[in-house]
């Protein structure tokens, strides 16, 4: 059945006649010569950038929200011109808009709404290269793009607001749209709200006045330099403002009124930053404005609209967590974007690590710049880490093999951000800074305003590098993974030669390489270091290098420029000479986690001895993660007392470590961290250590924490985890108490925990009533998060009396959170049901099977009609003709 489908559609489709599950809305005369309705963007098994059969000159939006009924009405005007040839049709993406009016310049013979597709019909074509308009007068109630925050949803009323998110496809929910990022154009937004709401857009604002009629404010802005459909924004309601200017430039952080106390906290180094980027990367800041907006319950850590960056409201802190928490590796990360991603955008979401990939590691230029090379080769070193731990990556960067779009940022987000910013670390590595920075301000200039692949970029590093770099691309970018180099060394006297073998013990097939790389190695003799490069290109190498003495120590790639999966473990000594070297930050801390391999007396000596006094706060970070590991009493007593850190970073490490370990010394250390520590975050990490133990004191600690007040509720958050550990039913009744009686001061992760940690503990009970209804108020929850919370906490329950609220949403449309939360949960409670109680339910499921077969067999019985109506209306035609 399924293939007969298939074909019957694919006919279809080469007729130009699009065929949707849901209605479609027609108005006017059908009309012939539909074949160019759309152009698809993908092919059986890979995807490419649309089509474009008009280029949109301008793109002017005026919206309405509805902030009570979570709605909007909205009026899209489009200027364009046919790129190539006549334009008989057009299509718009247009997902859910309920379109009421469609006018032009040309007349319109008819337009077709498919509920994800507006397609227009003119009644002559429109010549190429002649101007025309277009207007679309629509309402909507978006399920994604344009997100409420109000106080029937459970926000603070003073704090009601609207969102919107483009990227990457979810502008088409809230407008109509060419919903791809190889299009620019420029563009306006008005927006009518309370008078007293603030608007937000892109660009330069033209106009702000409050409408005698409606009593509406009326905001208009105007994006005057191209830009793509995902990158439009608008944030409207109630925000609060800090504004500082670099030279001209007006540079403001926006925060709801609740959130602004530690607005500046968040803000405080944008400026240097741009400062920074504008002289790094060579080329003035492009747009009118720099604004930074913070949200509530955003999607992601922030979005890189034009002129006009939109952040989680998550990541403001408060003076407390010291440098526990930092904005400022999102901020300048998005803040990058507006470069890479704004000012050049990647043409399709394969070659994503254009934006991405420089966004990254802009972001760790900029951390070398402020906070010193250290700081930036740790940022690295961490994401190399990462990388290389990874197993079973056999998909190149540019990669055309996916789902959807969002795919690319999910499941391969880990190559578009980190692997992408290795990549560029690795070419300025080998070019310098001067000449890759003079690469990149060619790059920008010569594509800004305007689409990249990854071709462009290789090539004007060859036109001014005069190398080629066909290889490096070839192995690192078009192709998947990374060298696995196992590394050995030896010395003989004799000869004075050091021998280092290399071997590359990567997987090398169809997608992965044998790659040609230079490794760095460095030796140490007498305090001198000499630098060497073996060519590493075979599966199995010896290199022989010659020395006046045996040296002290030997480093592999010491000033993290490669990336690879590097196994090198050198002798005792010269591991513990290493970790004395204290111009080698990162020599230190690579020492230090070899050394976890080891749990001898000299070894723990030796890491205590890092963990209180290394100078570089991540070799100490380490040296405590190191001791954890090997445990015992020595490991443990050497982290009791090494708490006293000045780096709250370092101290939020060993007060987690500790409460990892099962024992009264660490618990009393717990305890006592409790009584002066006043940082919340490391109080914390104390509280979640507290569980395990049988003490009636820490017991105490938990509630009490539960009942205070701390910043974003973290103390209570902590308690609900620390109860739910403890896996105890008579915790339930605090945690429904507390969020009966505290929920607003729950963040909503944090309230959506606690609904799991609810569905977790009465698991096992027999009397589950309590529980049960207390979470089934929450699956229509407003906040989707709770809801979604809610519906998975059902499952964790097990109770079969939920069963039947949970079948409910299971008749949600396919793509609906909730149905797939829904239909998890009641697979895992059935998974947790004896196989007898199964039998029950099967004659119901087969009368659904049958229901569902009955209804696919109308609907191909639709089609053949459709099909045949078409093939005959076509016969018609040509007889005609």
């Amino acid at each position: 059945m399924k293939r007969i489908i298939l074909i019957a559609a694919a006919a279809f489709t080469s007729l130009g006649i699009i065929h949707s599950a849901k209605a479609e809305h027609v108005h006017g005369l059908q009309c012939g010569h539909v074949a160019n309705i759309w152009s698809s963007i993908d092919s059986a098994s890979q995807r490419y950038a649309p089509d474009r059969a008009v280029d949109i000159e301008q793109f002017d939006l005026d919206v309405t929200p509805d902030f009570k009924n979570r709605r909007v009405a909205g009026t899209a005007t489009f200027t364009f011109k046919p790129i190539l040839k006549p334009l008989g049709q057009l299509r718009l993406d247009a997902h859910d808009l309920e379109i009421s009016t469609v006018t032009g310049s040309a007349e319109i013979a008819a337009w077709r709404n498919t509920d994800r597709a507006l397609i227009v019909t003119f009644a002559n074509p429109i010549a190429a290269g002649e101007q025309a308009k277009l207007t679309v007068t629509y309402e909507a109630e978006p399920k994604k793009g344009l997100y409420f925050r109000t106080s029937e949803m459970g926000y603070d009323p003073g704090d009601t607001h609207i969102w919107t998110q483009g990227e990457s496809i979810e502008a088409r929910h809230w407008f109509p749209c060419f919903d791809a990022p190889n299009e620019f154009f420029t563009s306006t937004m008005t927006c009518r709200v309370p008078e007293a709401m603030v608007v937000l857009s892109n660009g330069s604002k033209v106009s702000d006045a409050v409408d005698a009629d409606s009593g509406l404010r009326v905001v208009k802005w105007s994006q005057d330099k191209p830009h793509v459909n995902y990158l439009i924004t608008l944030v409207a309601g109630h925000f609060k403002r800090l504004e500082e200017k670099h030279g001209d430039l007006s540079m403001s952080f926006w925060t709801a009124p609740s959130d602004f106390a530690n607005a500046a906290n968040s803000f405080r180094y944008t400026k240097e930053c741009m400062e920074y980027f504008e002289e790094e990367i060579g080329v003035p800041y492009p747009w009118a404005k720099y604004d930074q907006v913070t949200v509530q319950d955003f999607h992601w850590g922030g979005m890189e609209n034009t002129s006009q960056t939109t952040l989680n409201a998550s990541t403001l802190f408060s003076n407390e967590t010291e440098n526990i928490r930092s904005s400022q590796g999102l901020m300048a990360h998005e803040l990058a974007h507006q470069w890479f991603g704004d000012l050049v955008t990647c043409k399709d979401w394969s070659q994503l690590w254009l934006n991405e990939g420089f966004a990254t590691y802009y972001t760790h230029l900029f951390a070398g710049h402020k906070d010193g090379i250290n700081e930036m080769r740790y940022g690295l070193y961490r994401d190399r880490k990462s990388l290389t731990g990874r197993g079973g990556d056999t998909t190149a960067m540019v990669n055309r093999k996916y789902n959807s779009p969002e795919e690319m940022f999910r499941k391969y987000g880990f190559m578009s951000y980190s692997k992408g910013s290795w990549v560029l670390h690795m070419l300025r590595s080998q070019l310098g800074p001067e000449l890759f920075r003079k690469s990149v301000k060619t790059y920008l200039e010569r594509h800004k305003h305007g689409n990249v692949v990854t071709e462009d970029l290789r090539s004007i590093i060859e036109e001014i590098s005069g190398q080629s770099f066909d290889r490096f691309f070839d192995q690192y970018v078009f192709h998947a993974h990374h060298p696995e180099l196992k590394i050995s060394y030896a010395w003989d006297e004799k000869t004075k030669l050091a021998k280092l073998s290399v071997k590359q013990e990567q997987k090398v097939d169809a997608n992965v390489l044998l790659f040609h790389v230079k490794l760095p190695v460095r030796f140490t003799v007498d305090g001198q270091t000499i630098d060497r490069s073996l060519h590493v290109t075979k599966t199995s190498e010896d290199f022989y290098l010659r020395l006046a003495k045996a040296p002290d120590i030997v480093r592999i790639d010491p000033d993290v420029t490669l990336l690879a999966k590097l196994s090198f473990t050198p002798p005792t000594a010269l591991l513990h000479a290493q970790l004395a070297d204290e111009s080698d930050a990162l020599g230190r801390l690579q020492a230090v986690e070899l050394m976890a391999k080891r749990k001898d007396k000299t070894t723990r000596s030796k890491l205590k001895h890092a963990l209180q006094n290394d100078s570089f706060y991540a070799v100490r970070i380490a040296a405590s993660r190191v001791l954890r590991g090997i445990g015992g009493d020595d490991a443990l007593a050497a982290l009791t007392d090494s708490t006293d850190q000045p780096n709250a970073k370092v101290r939020q490490q060993v007060i987690g470590d500790i409460a990892s370990q099962y024992k009264p010394e660490a618990l009393a250390a717990l305890k006592q961290s409790l009584a002066n520590e006043k940082n919340p975050s490391i109080r914390a990490r104390a509280i979640g250590g507290l569980t395990g133990h049988d003490d009636k004191a820490a017991r105490a600690l938990i509630d009490e924490a539960l009942d205070s007040t701390s910043f974003r509720h973290q103390l209570a958050d902590a308690a609900v985890s620390a109860l739910r550990k403890q896996d105890n039913p008579a915790n339930l009744a605090k945690i429904r108490d507390a969020l009966k009686n505290d929920g607003a001061m729950f963040t909503t992760r944090g309230y959506a925990s606690a609904l799991g940690a609810l569905g977790h503990l009465a698991r096992n009970q027999k009397k589950k009533a309590a529980t049960r209804e207390f979470l089934i108020d929450h699956v229509n929850n407003s906040k989707q998060r709770i809801a979604l919370a809610a519906i998975g906490a059902l499952g964790q329950l097990g109770d079969p009396k939920a069963l039947a609220v949970l079948e409910k949403f299971t008749g949600g449309a396919e793509n609906d959170p909730a149905r797939k939360a829904a239909e998890q949960a009641i697979e895992k409670m059935r998974a947790a049901r004896k196989p007898a109680d199964d039998y029950k339910n099967l004659r119901k499921e087969v009368t659904n099977l049958k229901q569902a077969n009955s209804k696919l067999t109308k609907e191909l019985g639709d089609l053949k009609k459709r099909f045949d109506a078409a093939l005959t209306e076509k016969k018609e035609s040509e007889k005609k003709k």
